[in-house]
């Protein structure tokens, strides 16, 4: 009886094998390729890579290319955070994760732009890509020009969501790259990537990699990515004393190991980085290299005529010549405080005298250039921007808003009123009217934090209305 048991267990155990290698067969397929890189984020260094030049999907980590770009084209003024979008069709369908976006709705890029950087939303990503180029396709182009200007050789970019698409490839070392130009391009937005939770403006939103951000000391960003084709990606950055260190993962197994791993590899650049690292900030991205490339084709000739502006529409100059005698007495009062204080700063000077517009020189309202914005395109609101002065230093990127008015007449009168009472606080702002649905409101942008809050500090000892707003 035992002998025979035994030849019946002998039978089966071959099958039996078989069967648990067909049944673990389906989870060894699953893993997806792995790669892993450390940075010194000061000198740009490598310090320790494993596949890193090796083509995989960047899930997620695609939307820190979306990111770039946007941020890019609020530099360069091609749009800006207050500029209300109309979701389309196709990015209110776009699958999870997502803010849970509506076709036709409005929102403002700044929302688009928290969503995509703190929640990964992928509906947000493809709305920014619509917004700045139009559509989907053609951001992607624009995508990656970047990414070959700033050195990303190995990446392709098909979308602006990183959802799995044929051909949409990075590596572990370009997307190091990637971050690594977000902490030091574009500073001033940084701090996105740190944040827990934010307003998104339908909803609070969490941070997909707020594990991370509380459990290992000095992380602050910078971005998750997983797909099934993908595994878990994670690009990391962490700062401790003077080092600054970014650890990629792609293909991890899991949220929990890819952190963990994330840890380790964060700990291998501290200890490997010297203390007295070099900063070496990276160039501007090179254009010319990615069109030499072939992506961009420019055709280049002589101007041989000077197109003429539109002409503006008759009720802008009704408004301006209605706003003469506001702005002649916005003007003198001006002149005269700043007479009075410079009086009182120089007593013993008898030469000290009124400004000539004292004396009567007149200032016309023909000399102050007003020009009406209407952002083309069914993806915006159909609200008109006034704006008569710009600056783009990147890290102005704060403003302050002076009330809002039931006509733009209004507005007008109070933007100019008070960039004549605040001239120092003010200089270089870019003064800007929104219609919005309580009115028309008055900004001041293109400020500094610190200019921002000046302003209103200084405009709040007056009792004027005044709010500092932020990226």
């Amino acid at each position: 009886m035992k002998q025979r048991l035994g030849q019946y267990v002998r039978k089966l155990s071959i099958p039996i094998a078989l069967l648990c290698v067909v049944a673990l067969a389906p989870l060894s397929a699953l893993a997806a390729p792995y790669a892993e890189v450390i940075m010194d984020a000061k000198s740009g260094k490598v310090i320790q890579a494993k596949n890193a030049n090796t083509r995989l999907h960047p899930a997620s980590l695609t939307k820190m290319m979306t990111l770039y770009v946007v941020f890019e084209a609020v530099k360069n003024g091609e749009i800006t955070m207050d500029t209300v979008v109309r979701i389309s069709s196709k990015a209110a369908s776009e699958p999870p994760s997502k803010l849970g976006l509506r076709s036709g709705q409005k929102i403002q890029l700044r929302y688009l732009v928290r969503a995509a950087s703190v929640k990964s939303a992928n509906d947000a990503a493809t709305a920014l890509g619509e917004a700045i180029e139009g559509s989907e396709a053609a951001f992607a182009r624009r995508m990656n020009r970047t990414a070959k200007a700033l050195g990303m050789t190995r990446t392709t970019f098909k979308n602006a969501h990183g959802l799995t698409e044929e051909g949409h490839l990075s590596t572990a070392n370009d997307m190091t790259i990637l971050g690594r130009r977000l902490f030091y391009d574009y500073p001033q937005y940084y701090n996105l990537f740190s944040r827990r939770s934010t307003d998104a403006g339908i909803k609070t939103v969490n941070n997909t990699n707020r594990r991370l951000l509380n459990a290992y000391r000095g992380a602050d960003g910078i971005k998750t990515g997983y797909t099934r084709a993908a595994g878990f990606n994670l690009v990391a950055s962490a700062e401790r004393g003077n080092k600054r260190v970014i650890a990629t993962v792609f293909g991890g197994r899991s949220t929990a190991t890819r952190n963990a791993r994330i840890a380790e590899l964060l700990d291998i650049g501290f200890r490997k980085t010297p203390n007295n690292s070099p900063v070496r900030k990276p160039g501007a991205p090179n254009y010319a290299l990615a069109d030499a490339a072939g992506l961009t084709t420019r055709k280049i000739t002589a101007v041989s005529k000077s197109l003429r502006p539109t002409p503006r529409p008759a009720t802008t100059s009704a408004v301006m010549l209605a706003l003469e005698d506001d702005i002649q007495r916005a003007v003198r009062a001006a002149q005269e405080a700043a007479y009075e204080e410079s009086r009182l700063n120089n007593a013993t000077d008898p030469e000290v005298r009124p400004p000539s517009i004292a004396d009567g020189a007149v200032v016309r309202p023909e000399e102050l250039t007003l020009a009406s914005v209407q952002p083309e395109g069914r993806l915006f609101d159909d609200s008109q921007k006034v704006i008569t002065r710009a600056s783009l230093e990147n890290d102005k990127i704060y403003g302050v808003q002076v009330g809002t008015y039931n006509s733009q007449y209004e507005a007008e009168k109070i933007l100019l009123k008070t960039a004549l009472n605040e001239i120092t606080a003010l200089d270089g702002s870019q003064r800007t009217i929104v219609k919005s649905r309580r009115g028309f409101e008055a900004h001041f942008k293109n400020l500094s934090q610190q200019q921002a809050q000046l302003a209103c500090a200084r405009l709040q000892s007056r009792n004027a209305p005044c709010l500092v707003v932020g990226p």
